[in-house]
């Protein structure tokens, strides 16, 4: 692979302008992309990488699953291919910080702005999730900060534990500190894995630092599989207690005890705003807040807000309350010993289908009931469930199903011959997902929107992709050879690919008049549609070289004259050489000069008259 710098055009279209960073799998330069005229940033995956074909494919793959990602808070992946021998991904050009240079700068943050970025990167990562992407390196270091300040998330799809994050002798790189127990063990990774990272980056954004810290990155790495991390409310005693729960229930070293996924997260950040905590609540039998629903919705209005807790009766006060709890706690263990049931693990069937969800609790040996309730996740989704997952649970009991209905319907906005990004703002407002597909178009210009699927106008259900069709211009091809082709036929060629042409004539004798002699552009470079090629044909030629014919007979002087074109006049001229006699001596024009065809050229014939002779006197005999 070539040196790259500026003034560099990688694979024909995205010229360098600088290096902005780099990694320990791939540099990252500024660049002008200039098909299209604007500015990306460009990832070159690094020469030993490049190397390994397995390594390749998979990124290759993974770069393209990432393309297929739309989200306002996912960097855009714009193009991926092969170049020089190795791999490169252009993508949407950000210049501000990452957030992880932003914690050295200016360290921990005030927790609700913490909440309000993790709440950001959360909406990103269930976006990929949804798309069927995890992540597998999520750090700070991955998250940059817009001209606003709003975190947009990268490299989705593209680090993967291995090559990406492992030396040749097997030591974890870079991203030890925001690593899931299950990768430092190289077990399976799932969406979990990615919360867990997401934890470890809300829990530096509080503190200022990560849970665990160590020489090396492997002691990092047995740190999360085997150590329990300090709360942050006991280094910053600020956070509130409900913020530290959210937060330790996110490095729960086991998956299962975790957030059942990003939707589960982004709630317990809602609930710890107004100070309810996520954990399990043995009074309720639900996951994810304390006490009952009706305490939660008085928390929402505020009605709690001016009781004080010293006029609550006594039955409703703190120590009441959690006496109530241990009493009932310690009559499901007495019942539970009693009935003497064995108890098994409750799978998870989270975001699995309710036909699925249910064979598989079924076949456990629980009994299975269905509430349905309007959701953004596809209908016909599992999107709770009570007992959670992997939680043990008498054989023959009930595990309750939260299934969704869907989200319900709207209108898809009408937005041909709007720009990509008016276009995408109106359809993700109005409650849809979004999806670029791009295509050439011969009467819409570059970058505007065509149509869209399903169209502009009709009813679809919310929260479901829409297809926008945007307009790349008119379409590439390959030029033609047309060189040694009639005229007529070479047109026919051009025409077909929606090209133009323009004719240059040019004087030959070497070729048939109307034959093609050139193109310009050559045959092989490529040209958008509509664009004009011009074509140099050969012409009779209108002018001649009048040849030599001096010494040659009046006839095979005249025939040489006329075959160049030239009509020819005769003359003579009396000569004293007898050599010369009826032999052309000179013509007019002279042999070498351009004359227009058709002219006269006249040749002088050469007239020998012998001289006369004196008869000697005859010889007198004396």
């Amino acid at each position: 692979m070539s040196r790259i710098g500026p003034g560099s055009v990688i694979a024909g279209r995205y010229q360098v302008e600088a290096q902005i960073g780099i990694g320990g799998m791939a540099s990252v330069f500024r660049a002008e992309d200039i098909q299209l005229g604007r500015k990306v940033a460009v990832k070159v995956l690094h020469a030993q990488y490049a190397e390994d074909q397995e390594f390749v494919e998979r990124f290759r793959r993974e770069a393209k699953a990432a393309a297929q990602l739309q989200h306002p808070g996912i960097v855009s992946v714009y193009d991926t291919g092969s170049w020089d021998g190795t791999w490169y991904i252009a993508m949407e050009l950000l210049e501000g910080p990452t957030l992880k240079e932003r914690l050295i700068r200016e360290g921990r943050f005030a927790p609700a702005e913490a909440v309000s970025l993790t709440e950001a990167i959360l909406k990103a990562v269930r976006a990929a999730h949804r798309d069927g992407i995890i992540h597998r390196d999520l750090k700070p270091h991955n998250v940059i900060l817009d001209d606003q300040g709003n975190p947009k998330v990268t490299d989705f799809g593209i680090a993967r534990r291995g090559a990406s994050d492992m030396t040749v002798t097997g030591s974890v790189l870079g991203t030890a500190h925001y690593l899931a127990p299950e990768q430092a063990q190289g077990e399976v990774i799932t969406p979990r894995t990615d919360l867990y990272s997401v934890g470890v980056v809300l829990y530096e954004m509080l503190t200022g630092r990560t849970p665990f810290e160590g020489e090396t990155a492997v002691s990092i790495a047995l740190a999360h599989v085997n150590n329990e991390p300090r709360s942050p409310r006991s280094i910053v005693p600020e956070i509130t207690p409900a913020l530290d729960a959210v937060v330790m229930r996110a490095l729960a070293k086991r998956p299962s005890d975790r957030f059942a996924d990003a939707d589960a997260f982004l709630a317990a950040l809602s609930d710890a705003s107004r100070g309810i905590s996520p954990i399990y609540s043995p009074v309720t039998g639900e996951q994810g807040v304390v006490g009952d629903r009706r305490a939660s919705e008085d928390r929402r209005t505020g009605s709690m807000a001016a009781l004080d807790v010293d006029d609550r009766p006594w039955w409703k006060k703190p120590w009441a309350i959690a006496l109530g709890a241990l009493a009932l706690i310690a009559v499901i263990v007495a019942a539970l010993i009693l009935t003497n049931k064995p108890r098994v693990e409750v799978p998870n069937v989270l975001n699995a289908a309710v036909d699925t969800a249910q064979d598989r609790l079924e076949a456990e040996g629980f009994e299975v009931s269905v509430v349905r309730r309007e959701s953004n996740r596809p209908a016909d989704t599992v999107v709770g469930q009570n007992p959670t997952g992997g939680t043990l649970a008498p054989k023959g009991s009930e595990v309750r199903l939260s299934v969704s209905d869907g989200p319900g319907d709207g209108t898809v906005p009408r937005v041909e011959g709007e720009t990509l990004e008016v276009a995408r703002d109106r359809i993700e407002s109005a409650g849809f997902r979004t999806n670029v597909r791009r295509q050439a178009s011969e009467d819409v210009d570059n970058g505007t929107v065509i149509e869209t699927s399903p169209s502009g106008g009709s009813t679809a259900e919310l929260d479901q992709v829409v297809t926008i069709v945007v307009s790349s211009g008119r379409r590439e091809v390959e030029m033609p050879d047309v060189v040694g082709q009639p005229l007529d036929a070479a047109r026919a060629t051009l025409g077909e690919l929606g090209l133009t042409t323009k004719v240059v004539e040019q004087e030959t004798a070497d070729r048939e008049a109307g034959t093609v002699l050139s193109s310009d552009p050559r045959a092989g470079t490529e040209i958008r549609t509509g664009e004009s090629v011009t074509l140099t044909v050969a012409s009779e030629p209108t002018t001649a070289t009048v040849p030599d014919v001096v010494g040659r007979s009046e006839a095979a002087a005249t025939r040489t004259l006329e075959a160049a074109g030239f009509s020819v006049r005769v003359t003579t001229e009396s000569v004293t050489n007898e050599s010369q006699n009826d032999r052309v001596i000179s013509s007019s024009p002279a042999a070498g000069q351009v004359r227009d065809q058709d002219s006269v050229v006249t040749i002088v014939i050469g007239d020998y008259d012998p001289p006369a002779t004196t008869p000697e006197p005859e010889a007198t005999t004396p």
